[in-house]
């Protein structure tokens, strides 16, 4: 009798496992331009730049990435926790915020000075999610001293650092969030306007019964222009357009003469045409040019009260 025996052979066979695919984020930033700004009057400028985000989730089980955007001082470089813009030596301060109100700082953990980066959580219950975040700019006030001509900092290399990981539950703190640094360049950048503000000081000769000697009075142009702009400062000639040593206040058909001048002394007049205009340079703080009038000794009109216009005109 045969006996059948039977043995069984096992075969193994070894395949390289399918990879685990991870969350990846992208990122872009628009450039941040303050455009021309005008700084003669003191106050501040504000603008806006954009972040946006694209995470995947293929296959992962977090539910939740976490992003943590560092953006540092930027190639101008940062002052007691002011960015600074720079045009050669000159230095324009700047800060970027988290919020409208410009009140909470968007830093670095690198650079705490700077402030914090506002972490950005997403859900990524889908293979893709998008979302945005507006940054704040602020060109700081009291800047009227800045000099004219374009500024900049630029933020490529290592100025950016947008760090991510995933989670389920919790959040992890951006202070240990190194996973994934990825660089995200743009620029900030203004052009400080060349600017003059300009008032006047009306100019009062008082009361008089006779013109029988010459009477004097002062008045002031006050101007804050941009710092290094050079500017002339001309006068018209008056609603009678006349010579500016024989300007007219009127009153009715009756009139009273009078002058404008420069100088204390009455003998540099102050009018609109070559040789009579005033000159400077901007200091970006407040200048004021003393204006300088005399009314002649001259037959007395009738009596009342006497005025004219004149007109400044400020080229720079």
């Amino acid at each position: 009798m045969k006996v059948l025996t039977r043995a069984a052979l096992a075969i193994a066979a070894f395949l390289p496992a399918s990879p685990i695919l991870a969350q990846s984020c992208t990122f872009s930033m628009s450039d941040m331009n303050f455009g021309f700004v005008n700084l003669a009057g003191g106050s501040a400028v504000d603008t806006t730049a954009t972040l946006s985000v694209t995470c995947s989730n293929p296959l992962s089980l977090a539910l939740s990435i976490r992003i943590c955007p560092n953006i540092n001082a930027g190639s101008g470089g940062q002052s007691g926790g002011i960015r600074r813009m720079l045009q050669g030596s000159n230095i324009l301060n700047y800060q970027l915020y988290q919020n409208s109100a410009r009140t909470t700082s968007w830093g670095s953990v690198t650079q705490p000075a700077l402030g914090s980066p506002p972490p950005i959580d997403m859900a990524l219950p889908l293979l893709i999610n998008t979302t945005s975040r507006t940054v704040y700019g602020r060109i700081n006030a009291g800047q009227a001293s800045a000099a004219r001509g374009l500024y900049l900092s630029s933020f490529a290399g290592a100025e950016t650092s947008f760090t991510y990981t995933s989670f389920t539950l919790l959040a992890p703190s951006c202070s240990s969030v190194t996973q994934n640094p990825t660089q995200v360049p743009f620029n900030v950048s203004a052009a400080v306007a060349p600017t003059c503000i300009i008032s006047a000081q009306n100019i009062d000769f008082g009361s008089h019964g006779v013109l029988n000697t010459a009477v004097n009075a002062t008045g002031a142009i006050n101007l804050t222009c941009t710092t290094n702009l050079n500017y002339s400062v001309a006068l018209n000639g008056g609603l009678s357009n006349s010579p500016p040593a024989a300007r007219q206040m009127v009153q009715a058909g009756a009139s009273i003469t009078y002058g404008l001048y420069r100088d204390a002394n009455r003998t540099n007049v102050w009018g609109s045409a070559a040789g009579e205009i005033a000159t400077g340079t901007g200091t970006g703080g407040l200048q004021t040019l003393t204006v300088y009038g005399r009314v002649p000794a001259q037959n007395t009109p009738v009596p009342g009260n006497y005025s004219d216009t004149v007109v400044v005109t400020v080229n720079y």
